[in-house]
């Protein structure tokens, strides 16, 4: 089964794709109102097209904008990368690979990768969004990479429940958590391994996927290859790459990546002042409504006079899109747009619009999203330190000429 479906991956991620980062292609202006703004793009990246660079090493690969109005699902050669360590394997063999599965269970497994592909399968769209998305647009700037709005990508995904995986180890009573392990390591010594965890009800919902396929190809490597976690309607950061280890714990995770990092403060909308203190906090988790305008840049020109037709992307975040609706007037009148197909709750959705013609001048495009289930984006920024959970009304400024 692995033949050529699941071909050995030999991929260098060194210094010949590092030193590629270099030969920009070109150079965009993602309008961070914080700092500098312009970022290179680079096709050396291996498996991948023209892709914002953020960072080389670990890989922060952003999606350029314009993608996104070329249809709802992401192209494997241009969905986002973001890597926490820089020591990511250059080379899996798919038929030596193992999938370990331990801890609070009644019998240790170490599955093939054919032994999973033989298992039965399931199959959703689902959008994978940074935690960080669209950080740069935080004012005041906080610390941390500085994404524009391109550190997220849907894609169809294939694989098997991890639920079905569990239920073959045997889960024993009094399992509290699973905690999900990858190939990647730290370059320093005292660097903490890369984890992250899910309750266990959670765990065993049905939804959480171990996929291997990404648009019906096997994972990119800058990606997850071979295998990768999916959390539908949650952040990013659980959806672990290169999988290789799944433990039951008897105990909420106490390790530093759910215990100090991605934590958002325990407050509505997890927002807070800035050089606020002493707040609660909990864990990044569900996704939140958010929508754009995909068919005319920032600072685009349109004519006067005539019908101005857009289109953009919407998610409803942890549901369904139910609807967008636009304005022109600064939110004081909306215009409902027509939704694309439905390709499933957790999937970009399109919408479309033919607004009044406009007069003469700057004008801003304002899409807000509503969810299926009764969310609807707020025209307030928040704020909080890690510039984590944005999802306000996002406009899009044009000048009609």
């Amino acid at each position: 089964m692995t033949g050529p479906l699941l071909p050995r991956r030999s991929i260098l991620l060194g210094a010949a794709a590092l030193a590629g980062t270099a030969r920009a292609q070109r150079i965009v202006d993602l309008h961070l109102p914080g700092g500098p703004s312009e970022r290179p793009t680079s096709t050396a990246w291996p498996q991948k097209g023209e892709m914002i660079v953020q960072r080389a090493r670990p890989p922060l690969l952003e999606t350029p904008f314009d993608v996104f109005d070329q249809g709802v699902f992401t192209p494997n050669d241009r969905f986002f990368v973001r890597w926490h360590w820089g020591d990511i394997p250059t080379s899996i063999d798919a038929a030596a690979f193992r999938l370990n599965v331990r801890g609070h269970v009644a019998k240790l497994l170490s599955l093939s990768l054919d032994e999973l592909m033989a298992m039965p399968r399931i199959e959703y769209a689902a959008v994978n969004q940074c935690s960080g998305n669209s950080r740069g647009y935080f004012e005041p700037r906080v610390l941390g990479a500085q994404w524009g709005h391109g550190a997220m990508s849907n894609a169809r995904w294939t694989g098997v429940r991890l639920k079905d995986v569990l239920d073959r180890a045997g889960v024993q009573p009094g399992a509290a958590a699973v905690r999900f392990a990858g190939l990647d390591q730290p370059l320093v010594p005292d660097g903490p391994d890369f984890m992250k965890s899910l309750d266990i009800d959670h765990a065993r919902d049905g939804e959480v996927m171990i996929a291997f396929l990404q648009n019906g190809e096997p994972l990119p490597l800058l990606n997850g290859f071979p295998l990768r976690v999916i959390v539908p309607g949650w952040f990013s950061t659980y959806w672990m790459k290169m999988l290789s280890d799944i433990e039951v714990l008897t105990a909420s995770d106490d390790n530093f990546w759910m215990a100090k990092a991605y934590r958002i403060p325990d407050t509505p909308g997890a927002n807070v002042q800035p050089g606020a203190k002493g707040f609660a906090t909990v864990p990044i988790s569900r996704m939140i409504p958010r929508s754009w305008i995909t068919s005319h840049a920032e600072g685009a020109r349109v004519r006067s006079g005539q019908p101005l037709a857009v289109r953009g992307i919407a998610m409803g975040g942890d549901a369904g899109v139910k609807s967008v609706a636009l304005s022109v007037d600064g939110g004081r009148s909306w215009t409902d747009a027509t939704l694309g197909r439905d390709e499933g709750k957790y999937s970009f959705r399109r919408f479309e619009a033919v607004l009044p013609p406009p007069a003469a001048g700057a004008l801003t495009l304002l899409p807000r999203c509503t969810s299926t289930a009764g969310v609807t984006q707020s025209m307030d920024p928040i704020w909080n330190s890690g510039g984590y959970l944005r999802g306000q009304v996002e406009p899009t400024r044009v000048m009609v000429a």
